[in-house]
């Protein structure tokens, strides 16, 4: 089991905080390892067993807890006077009214909250409006690469094949491995993301005759689909709208944009807007949109659509992420750059490839970053060893180097 220490550390940051701390992120992407490793810690520096109140809603014998007052009563019943008592409620979204216990405990005092959920729409609705001002969201991904290679025994090159082909789920990552089980397992994570969390989120919804709400599955599937295929490419609602009508769907765009929301909500695919560089400022048409996980994309997927370099650029896109950037997808001119990375008001200009041996391929990858004339980093991100180096000050720097060596 590999720890997660970026997002331990940052628990560690916020603890004892007067803050409630939200972990968000797509099912099995290691929520609930991540608060016994946590747990694990406050051990260590003596937090005693009985000052921790921990409840995980997919275990049957926590079933009752899912009625908030028996949960509310349950934790007071449990709180330690005169001493802090760290709360862990964990894919709390199955709880209806959940925010009123979490509100209820807040304002008590010794009391430290950590809650996790599989569906961002959790954060929406009364628990924004209560909470406003009073949480912190820690959004968690699947593996980084970087943490793929501690629980792997080959060279890189070959670690980052399977990357990959099967992904950063941390129990695919640690299981003996047949396409097979791979293909059986993902099989079940994704029709419980699409199925069973979609079906918590319906549950949330104020009403029956909310627009918004999903009822037909193998619709949303057809646009997870679509949306798999059309990875590193920009992409519009009305684009989406008439693949689905030329299909044989009569559907209007404000459904395909609800179902859309309702795949960015259960963490499967990530939007990426796209910013005008000279500007400085976010364009409305056209974003792209970039899965969570490659093994699941390569699942749901036939092989034909597979890209080896829209591939990279996913893995290049989630890293980002990780390492705390504000990700949009670069304008300049009539030049397109595949990411435009900001941090504290720096950028950062990317590019990525799988190769750039050929010239033309080369030019093309170098152009946009050569006719930016700012100051600010400019990288090219590419598999191959052959052009790693400094282009007039444009760097070439081979991905998986970059991906092991923040």
């Amino acid at each position: 089991m590999v720890q997660r220490k970026e997002y331990l550390e940052k628990l560690i940051q916020w603890k004892d905080d007067d803050v409630i701390k939200v972990v968000t992120g797509i099912r099995r992407c290691g929520k609930s390892t991540l608060l016994m490793q946590y747990q694990d810690y406050l051990k260590s520096i003596g937090i005693e067993e009985n000052q921790i109140i921990a409840v995980n809603f997919e275990e049957l014998e926590y079933e009752e807890l899912c009625d908030y007052k028996k949960l509310y009563a349950y934790i007071k019943d449990r709180l330690i006077a005169d001493k802090t008592t760290y709360i862990f409620l964990d894919e709390i979204q199955k709880v209806p009214s959940f925010e009123k216990v979490v509100d209820s405990l807040y304002v008590k005092p010794n009391i430290d909250i950590y809650i996790t959920g599989s569906n961002a729409y959790m954060l929406s609705g009364d628990l924004a409006t209560l909470l406003t001002g009073r949480y912190v969201e820690i959004s968690m991904l699947p593996l980084s690469f970087s943490e793929y290679m501690q629980l792997s025994d080959k060279d890189k090159e070959s670690a980052f094949a399977d990357y990959i082909k099967y992904g950063g789920l941390p129990f695919v990552a640690t299981m003996d491995r047949t396409d097979d089980k791979v293909d059986t397992y993902l099989e079940g994570i994704y029709n419980t993301v699409i199925v069973k969390d979609i079906e918590d989120r319906q549950k949330r919804q104020e009403s029956n005759s909310d627009k918004r709400k999903i009822n037909d599955i193998p619709l949303l599937k057809t646009i997870a689909k679509y949306l798999s295929s059309v990875i590193g490419s920009p992409v519009s609602l009305r684009g989406i709208t008439n693949y689905l009508v030329s299909s044989g769907r009569k559907i209007s765009a404000n459904t395909v944009s609800n179902y859309v929301d309702a795949l960015i909500e259960s963490f499967i695919f990530y939007p990426a807007e796209r910013f005008d560089i000279v500007g400085k400022q976010l364009l409305k048409a056209n974003k792209k949109y970039y899965m969570v996980d490659l093994g699941i994309r390569n699942h749901i997927l036939p092989r034909k659509y597979y890209d080896l370099g829209f591939s990279v650029e996913n893995i290049v896109f989630f890293e980002l992420l990780r390492r705390g950037y504000k990700v949009a997808i670069g304008k300049y001119q009539e030049n397109e750059v595949d990411f435009v990375a900001e941090k504290r008001g720096e950028f950062t200009y990317i590019q990525v490839t799988a190769d750039m041996v050929s010239e033309n391929t080369f030019n093309r990858e170098m152009k946009p970053l050569y006719a930016i004339q700012d100051n600010y980093e400019k990288i090219v991100l590419t598999l191959d060893k052959l052009t790693v180096g400094n282009y007039d000050g444009i760097k070439v720097v081979n991905v998986i180097d970059w991906l092991l060596n923040k």
